[in-house]
């Protein structure tokens, strides 16, 4: 490809994201969803305008690790802590179930490979936090009961979630399932996991001593996606996927970063602050990319639609990813109009779900059709849980309300 072709693209990539992005948050859906359909909009499956190349392949995977940079940085382990062992059982309930029930799917009823059914069931696993959060915040709930417990159970839905998807871009590499070779590499991963934010944190704290004395604008988000770039790399040296590198580096300049066993490290607001205002506009630039390259990387147009098969498997699916989020609230003791608030708040499946999909299309482990089911399911589990609680705690508040004085 030529630069000015390149650049032509890009231009209609970017804008084509920012359009249909307006045009979703304007309808109350994800601006996720008008990303993705940006995507497909000017990809082969219907203008065919642009083409998944390589180069554009290499910006959404950037776009990737600041994403889940900017994930990490949003994450607080403090609120596992305090709302306790119902947050740990819907996490768990609502991790485990949507997994078995998307890899029974694909392994017995439709006859996939292992790997691909693992895929399956990984991507059915995913909570977006993003989403949840906001439509809890607009609902003004996200301080509430039932609001610590969705956002508990979604932090460690997220770290359960990565960690799977380190095991799984091991079996994607390998081309089998080795327990041996995935238990290694669970061990480095969880070795990274720990260490990472702690090295990533004294590395901030440099960083803000160069930030104090700099003359020159820029330095900040320049020292900080070079840090998440640094563990992105370190990430892919220890055998897991570069996305990790970036939750770790977002995790370790959270402003709610701590270490356990009573130890801590000085957390400055005002530079947390700036590192997330100051990052805002380069996340705010490349995530986009990724989700209009998924877009892109959908050829509808290859997918034979005439057989019923593609569309019973995503209608199993779809069953299977609401149902196994409910299931997770339905294991810990409260109102039933709290247990049906928090399971369909843990239901959107968002950027979280794509990168699944994503990593599997990529690696060659899953075909067109399995990838269009995947996204075809993620996108009913992205939009359709949003305008759900908001119908449901219109018609349920009061009841709610007072279930929430009492605890």
């Amino acid at each position: 490809m030529q630069s000015h072709t390149f650049i032509l693209y890009l231009l209609i990539i970017l804008l084509t994201a920012r359009i249909f992005a307006e045009i979703a948050v304007r309808l109350k859906a994800p601006s996720v969803i008008g990303e993705l359909f940006a995507g497909v909009l000017i990809g082969p499956s219907i203008l065919g305008w642009v083409e998944p190349v390589e180069a554009f392949r290499l910006l959404a995977e950037i776009g990737i690790i600041l994403l889940l940079f900017e994930v990490g940085i949003g994450s607080d382990i403090k609120r596992l802590l305090n709302t306790g062992m119902k947050s740990t059982m819907v996490a768990l309930v609502g991790f485990a179930a949507p997994m078995l029930l998307g890899f029974a799917t694909g392994y017995w009823l439709f006859e996939f490979t292992v790997i691909e059914s693992m895929f399956i069931g990984g991507t059915l696993t995913a909570t977006s936090i993003g989403i949840t959060v906001r439509v809890l915040t607009e609902l003004g709930i996200n301080h509430s009961h039932e609001g610590q417990i969705v956002l508990g159970a979604a932090v460690l839905d997220d770290v359960m979630g990565v960690m799977l998807l380190a095991m799984l871009y091991e079996f994607s590499t390998a081309g089998e399932v080795n327990l041996s070779s995935s238990g290694r590499v669970l061990v480095f991963v969880t070795v990274f996991f720990v260490m990472a934010p702690v090295l990533a944190k004294i590395m901030s704290m440099i960083i803000k001593r160069f930030y104090a004395v700099s003359e020159l604008p820029g330095l900040l988000p320049t020292t900080i996606v070079s840090l998440v770039l640094f563990f992105a790399w370190l990430a892919h040296g220890v055998g897991a996927p570069e996305l990790l590198g970036g939750f770790a580096a977002g995790l370790a300049l959270s402003r709610r970063f701590f270490l356990p066993l009573g130890l801590s490290l000085h957390t400055d607001e005002t530079f947390a602050s700036s590192i997330e205002r100051q990052m805002q506009p380069i996340i705010s630039l490349f995530t986009p990319i990724f989700f209009v390259v998924v877009g892109l990387s959908i050829n509808f147009r290859e997918i034979d639609w005439g057989s019923s098969d593609i569309w019973s498997f995503s209608l199993i699916l779809l069953i299977s990813a609401f149902a196994g989020k409910l299931l997770g609230a339905l294991f810990i003791r409260e109102s039933w109009s709290s247990r049906l608030l928090i399971g369909m708040s843990m239901i959107p499946r968002g950027e979280v779900g794509l990168i699944f999909a994503e990593l599997g299309r990529l690696s060659g482990v899953i075909d067109n059709e399995i990838h269009a089911s995947l996204v075809i399911v993620i996108v009913f589990t992205t939009v359709i849980p949003p305008f759900a609680m908001k119908w449901f705690y219109k018609n349920h508040s009061h009841r709610l309300n007072s279930m929430s004085a009492e605890s």
